[in-house]
């Protein structure tokens, strides 16, 4: 069973989210949140396996949840943002901060529990939508409001296609099926490409991309 947390502080979104989840059977909500304080309390109480995080909250608001989890031990559990994208800077700041996930407010409910596994396992998963908004965001930055990046390495052909499928919430086993490939290989390409862009996880080699112009 997988454990989730929703935060947000809207209560109607909460028990939508919840009374959906429900219907699954191998997905629990072993708790609510309606602001970041709250959030870490229940995060440590319930220790879920899956956050599913609203950015624009008041007091303490979703930024302020990922960079509060950034400094926990490796025990700290992914993150899916659930945004209305009323702020593209927003998004990409959460990025920034460590999410691994982020999902419009409007998704169907198996977008939403395909999301959820994929994250509970170690995955990450970005909507090509909001890879866009992303794009339009980061060229909107000026330069000297960018995070240093290291000296990106060049990226094969294949690691690029590997990348791109990356940055459209792909998982492993997608990617290996739409470029008819071993699954062993893609995690090989992943490794391969996170080396070369210096990135810690797939959602950072997205936004270090974005930043590269590697997927204009």
């Amino acid at each position: 069973m997988i454990r989730v947390i929703v935060v947000d502080d809207q209560t109607l979104v909460r028990q939508g989210i919840r009374s959906l989840l429900d219907l699954t059977d191998d997905i629990e909500v072993v708790g609510e949140s309606d602001d970041g304080m709250s959030a870490l309390a229940a995060i440590e109480e319930h220790a879920p396996d899956v956050v599913l995080l609203d950015l624009r909250m008041p007091r303490h608001d979703g930024i302020w949840v990922l960079k509060a989890l950034q400094e926990r031990a490796d025990d700290a559990p992914p993150v899916l943002v659930l945004t209305t994208f009323d702020n593209d800077t927003l998004v990409l700041d959460a990025m920034r901060a460590g999410a691994c996930g982020y999902l419009l407010k409007d998704v169907t409910l198996e977008r939403l529990t395909r999301a959820i596994r994929v994250l509970a396992d170690g995955g990450t998963l970005i909507s090509p939508s909001i890879t866009d908004r992303l794009l339009r965001a980061v060229r909107r930055r000026r330069p000297a409001d960018d995070d240093d990046l290291p000296a990106i390495q060049q990226l094969t052909g294949r690691e690029v296609e590997v990348l791109r499928l990356v940055a459209e919430g792909y998982s492993n086993r997608e990617i290996a099926q739409a470029l008819f490939l071993a699954e062993g290989t893609v995690k090989n390409h992943v490794s391969t490409m996170l080396l070369k862009l210096g990135a810690r996880d797939r959602t950072n080699a997205v936004l270090r991309a974005l930043h590269a112009n590697i997927l204009d």
